[in-house]
């Protein structure tokens, strides 16, 4: 008998196969054009950071953002719908399918997007000569600790609303701040004294710090452990309460 974790996956990936073609764009193809446009074309005017060239520094920000944002829009009208208006988990909770298991299956499927655009990109960037330390083959597992940490908390506030107009204030409000202002475009050390800390408080900091650490081969501004901690913590917390919120959805 498949485990049921398994079988939620394997839903979500039948699923998908029916719609990878509306998100190849997005997941593949608008993180290369933007890394040609911004890496070289802006890069032909910023120069070098940290002693790089502009394209080898963006490459683990733009690698790292991707993940984030992929994981965010995959947690939020997918699983509110699967409640509100297709009533999936529903649907599951009458199967031995337990909470724990919806939860994993749908964060399994996420990992499994975000490690195949994750390696693709990492591919091409390395056609561009962008990655300069053998130690870039672990960016893929930096991206899937960002999307985990990120995927996992909005899951869980999406089962916790009833209309998809939070999500508005969601994306206006942490996903593009958090892109815009963690390290991605430029260093964080530029940004004003009292507003650092808010970019430090950003999952997508720490893993964009930890991407730029392993293909540029620097060190990174805190220590590796205190960067995969604070993403790992986020994890469990972010798992913790989507858990909660899944469970207390199924029993209104």
């Amino acid at each position: 008998m498949v485990h049921p974790t398994v079988a939620v996956l394997e839903r979500n990936l039948a699923l998908y196969r029916r719609l990878w073609l509306a998100s190849a764009f997005s997941s593949f193809v608008l993180p290369v054009l933007f890394l040609v446009s911004i890496g070289i074309g802006v890069g032909g005017y910023v120069g070098t950071i940290g002693g790089v060239d502009y394209l080898a520094w963006i490459v683990p920000g733009v690698m790292a953002s991707t993940a984030f944002q992929m994981a965010i829009g995959e947690s939020t009208y997918s699983v509110l719908g699967d409640f509100r208006w297709v009533r999936a988990y529903h649907a599951m909770r009458a199967t031995p399918v337990e909470v724990r298991d919806m939860v994993a299956g749908w964060l399994l499927y996420i990992l499994i997007r975000v490690e195949i655009a994750a390696i693709v990109f990492l591919g091409i960037t390395a056609l561009f000569g962008a990655l300069h330390s053998p130690w870039a083959v672990l960016t893929p597992v930096i991206a899937a600790l960002v999307a985990m940490s990120a995927a996992a908390p909005v899951m869980a506030f999406a089962a916790s609303i009833e209309h998809d107009s939070y999500f508005a204030l969601l994306f206006r409000f942490v996903m593009i701040p958090s892109t815009l202002f963690a390290g991605v475009f430029f260093p964080v050390d530029q940004l004003p004294q009292l507003v650092r800390p808010l970019a430090y408080l950003s999952p997508l900091w720490h893993g964009v710090e930890l991407s730029r650490a392993a293909t540029l081969g620097v060190a990174a501004p805190w220590p590796i452990w205190a960067h995969a901690g604070y993403l790992l913590l986020c994890c469990a917390a972010g798992l913790t309460w989507a858990i909660a919120a899944f469970r207390k959805r199924l029993q209104d």
